[in-house]
This record gives structure tokens, C-alpha cells and sequence, in this order.
């Protein structure tokens, strides 16, 4: 393509190119216009021109709403309308939904592909805290030589609950860590009535300033400490940097030495291939409300490899367990008695066997609606495009600024294209952040930051485009050089780092 890149008719060509362009037809992408208003009125975005859209490059934080996502839960509401209890059971030939009863199993199966497991393998319930714990519940049995869990020492604050006020490791000025996956571990470890001081292991940067954790510097770790550890917990995507783990080679790693190992995918479902049976993981948890579009808080999904669900009904017969200890609930006993109510639970075998409540029918009717478009596609194919938008983002990113000065900014995510996600976190100067972001805003442009100072820019393949992409990089180093330029005199505070301030609590949830 004899095309400069840094041209808008470089973007144009490359969405005529794209295979996956007609994905974005089947997402609500909201018009500054709606961004902007204090109401909810409804604007006709079928006729919305493309200067009007918002360049949204947050689905990292939220994806966008697929347009047959109101279609789909409206059917579910009219079925338990019109049908009540009997939804549970009978099928509609207007109806693209399962029963309530099995909506579980649909969703499962449709959700598998997309994280490279068996549907036996996969359960969507609960949240990914929950199953945080109901999964480690089962696989963290520490003793006492082997009681340590090896986690990422900037894990997202669900993992680890009830954050200790002494210094387990040194927090770099450059790096915001963030206390909710290590919250749901620490409280594990409280269970077990063990110290925390003496049992999590946190891997950290051997060079703080490049905020990653090589391959190499995981391995390491595993053998030091592999005599006294019982689990290893990881992030398959790093929620900060964007770093995409290499969770093949480190599950084969941790395997060898005995040890179980499992994955927090939330920034890695729907965002890059996984191959979880093949690649032997133990067990993993995720939710769905980023990459996979479910909507806020929507209902979260765990794997379990097959070699772990097994049921072994000679076992009981004897009166042996015969099945992985877990915590039991009645969604996860046999189907064929579910509804008997016996005093004895047998689990389903497979990820299955691991529910404890009935999942929100709603709740899986949203996913299910995002899960239809995957469907339509594949990860490699998703893939093959995040990798090339993502690159294409961060040419534009490292051209030289325009007056002749430095870039006020640099890429912390990792520059081989495959060792990252879709997702760009780029580090601004200090002072910056608060009066890029308003300058984002307001001229329609969606994105997160973390403080102090890192803005995350994450192109999804399946609704962002090529022409999103280069509209976003040409404002944001207008707003670079225009806020540098008044950097003494303050900026107005954005929407979105506003709602990082403790009192809203929006810095955990994004």
C-alpha cells in the first residue's frame, strides 16, 4: 500500500481492508452528543453520521452494547410474561433464548471457543470475585510445608482481599498499583489462619520503571520458592501495562514443579487467543463486561480443566467423596435431581459441578447476546486484527511531535506486538493527565487512566476501527501539546478522573 501511514487515507484503506469492518454495525457506538447530554434521550445513531460518533477506546474498562442486547432481553422479559414459571422449561419458536433452565449450559458452550476450553471446562456464574474464592476454595489446600501462593505484586484489588497496612514490596512513583485481586487472597490465606507476611510471594519489576515481569523473572521465582508454595495465581492480561503473560510456558513451568496454577483472564477473555484445555491451566476466572461486552457487572464465568471436574461415582458408591473438594450449592448438583431436593449432592461433573445458585437468567441473557457475535468470528481472526490495530496505534504514537520536541509521554505496554493484548498504556509527563483527559472528552474521545499519570487506550477489534484510531491519536497530541503549554495554570478535571476520587469509587471498578 503506497499509502503514507500517518495519512487519514492510510486508516480509510485499512478499514476497507478489514475484514471484521461489519462487526462494528452490530454495536451501539454513543455520538459525543449522547457523551455529553444530561438526559437519556434517545438519538437516531442508525442515521448518526461518522463525524458525530465518539471515538470509544475503553473497552478494556466497558465494552460497548451490542444492538441485539435490548432485543434479546426484552424476549427474555416478555417470556416471563407470558409464561412465568413455565419459562423455565418450554421452548419459542419466536425465541431465539433458551429456557431459563438451560440458558447456563447455552452460555457455556458458546463461551468456551472464545477462552480455548471444553464446554464441560467452562460455567459462566457468579462475578469474578466470587469465583475467585469458590476456586481457590478448592484448589488453595496449603499444609504445612506447602502454604505460599505466588501472585503478581500489582494484581487487580479483587484478588486480594483485606490489603495489610505493612510493605510487602516497594511501589514504584511510576506505577499505580491497585490493592481488588489480591483482596479475595489475602482473605484466603486469613481462612487458613496463616500469616500473610509469610505466605504471599509478590512477583514485582526488577526494573520498576519498565513495569514488566518478564517470563524469565516468573520462572525464577517458581523455583526458589516451588518447595513451599501451594498455588500459583497470575494475571493472563495485566490490567496496567497491558502485558500479555505467556501462560503456556509458565502452566507447563509451574506443573513440573508440582504445583497448581491458575489465571485471572478479565483483561484476557475476548481479547487474545487462549487455548486453556490445550495448554493444561488448571483453573481460571474472568468476567464478561470488557471484551466480551455484557454489560456493567455483568455475570462472570471460571474453567475448570477436565482433569479436575471428574466425578467418580464408584468412589461414592463407597462412601468416599469421589469429586474435587469444593464449596457445594444446589446449581451445581446433578440436573436429572436437582430439583428432588435430596440431602446427598452429586456434582456435575466439569466446570458445571462448580456452580452454588441459580445464575441470573438476565444476567446471562446479555452475555449471551455478545457471545452470538463472537460466534460469527473466531479469536484467531480477532487476533490477527487486535495485533495489527494495536501496532498501527503505536506507529502513530512514536512519530516525532510536529514542533521538533520530544513526545510528552512514552508506551509502557510491551513493544512485541505479542506479548500484549489490545491495549496501549501510555505514561504522561507528570501533571498532565488531568487536563489531557477533559481535552479527550471534550472533543468525544473515550478512554481510561490510572493515576497519576498513565492513560490506557485499548482498540477493540470487533467495533473500533482504523480511522477511530487515527482521530484519536491526532487529538490526543493536540491535547498534549496544549496542556503541556498551560501546565501551570491548571485543568478542569474530567469525568473520568473525577470519578477515579475515592468517593466514587471509580478507580476499582475501571
Amino acid at each position: 500500500m503506497d499509502i503514507d501511514v500517518n495519512s487519514r487515507e492510510y486508516a480509510d484503506e485499512r478499514d476497507r481492508q478489514d475484514p471484521l469492518r461489519h462487526f462494528r454495525d452490530e454495536f451501539l457506538i454513543p455520538t459525543k452528543a449522547d457523551l455529553k447530554s444530561r438526559t437519556l434521550a434517545t438519538y437516531p445513531q442508525q442515521n448518526a453520521k461518522a463525524e458525530e460518533s465518539s471515538i470509544y477506546l475503553c473497552g478494556n474498562s466497558l465494552g460497548l452494547q451490542p444492538r441485539q442486547t435490548s432485543e434479546r432481553i426484552q424476549s427474555h422479559l416478555t417470556t416471563w410474561a407470558k409464561k412465568g414459571v413455565f419459562g423455565h422449561f418450554v421452548e419459542h419458536e419466536d425465541s431465539a433464548l433458551p429456557p431459563f433452565l438451560h440458558v447456563d449450559d447455552v452460555a457455556a458452550e458458546k463461551m468456551a471457543p472464545v477462552v480455548g476450553a471444553l464446554k464441560s471446562e467452562v460455567a459462566v456464574m457468579e462475578t469474578l470475585t466470587a469465583n475467585i474464592h469458590l476456586l481457590m476454595s478448592s484448589f488453595y489446600q496449603p499444609t504445612k510445608e506447602k502454604f505460599r501462593i505466588i501472585m503478581e505484586g500489582k494484581a487487580f484489588p479483587s484478588d486480594r482481599v483485606g490489603q495489610f497496612q505493612f510493605s510487602l514490596y516497594q511501589i514504584s512513583s511510576s506505577i499505580h498499583p491497585s490493592p481488588p485481586q489480591q483482596y479475595a487472597v489475602e482473605s484466603q490465606i486469613r481462612q487458613h489462619g496463616l500469616d500473610l507476611k509469610d505466605s504471599i510471594i509478590l512477583l514485582e519489576p526488577i526494573e520498576p520503571s519498565t513495569s514488566i515481569v518478564s517470563t524469565s523473572q516468573v520462572l525464577a521465582t517458581i523455583d526458589k520458592y516451588a518447595s513451599s508454595t501451594a498455588l500459583v495465581w497470575l494475571p493472563g492480561v495485566q490490567y496496567y501495562t497491558g502485558q500479555y503473560w505467556d501462560i503456556k510456558t509458565i502452566t507447563a513451568y509451574a506443573h513440573s514443579k508440582g504445583l497448581l496454577i491458575g489465571w485471572d483472564l478479565a483483561h484476557a477473555a475476548g481479547n487474545v487467543e487462549l487455548e486453556l484445555h490445550d495448554w493444561n491451566v488448571d483453573f481460571a476466572a474472568w468476567c464478561s463486561y470488557k471484551y466480551l461486552n455484557s454489560g456493567p457487572g455483568g455475570i462472570g464465568a471460571l474453567f475448570v480443566h477436565e482433569k479436575h471436574g471428574k466425578v467418580d461415582m464408584e468412589a461414592i458408591d463407597q462412601g468416599k467423596e469421589g469429586y474435587r473438594p469444593r464449596l457445594s450449592g444446589w446449581w451445581g448438583g446433578d440436573k436429572a435431581s436437582r430439583f428432588s431436593m435430596g440431602n446427598n449432592f452429586l456434582p456435575i461433573p466439569g466446570a458445571a459441578g462448580f456452580q452454588v445458585g441459580n445464575p441470573s437468567a438476565l444476567a446471562l441473557t446479555a452475555v449471551l447476546a455478545s457471545l452470538e457475535i463472537f460466534a460469527k468470528t473466531d479469536m484467531k481472526a480477532i487476533r490477527i486484527k487486535s495485533v495489527d490495530i494495536t501496532n498501527y496505534l503505536e506507529k502513530l504514537l512514536l512519530q516525532p511531535s510536529g514542533n521538533g520536541s520530544s513526545n510528552p509521554y512514552r508506551i509502557i505496554t510491551p513493544s512485541n506486538p505479542w506479548e500484549r493484548g489490545a491495549q496501549l498504556s501510555v505514561l504522561l509527563e507528570e501533571g498532565l493527565l488531568d487536563g489531557v483527559m477533559a481535552e479527550l472528552e471534550d472533543a468525544g474521545v473515550v478512554v481510561d487512566e490510572r493515576k497519576p499519570d498513565v492513560v490506557r487506550v485499548a482498540p477493540a477489534p470487533l467495533y473500533n476501527s482504523y480511522i477511530d484510531v487515527w482521530n484519536f491519536v491526532r487529538i490526543f497530541r493536540e491535547a498534549c501539546e496544549k496542556v503541556k503549554a498551560k501546565r501551570d495554570e491548571g485543568a478542569s478535571p474530567s469525568v473520568m478522573a473525577n470519578g477515579g476520587k475515592e468517593e466514587k469509587g471509580w478507580g476499582l471498578i475501571k
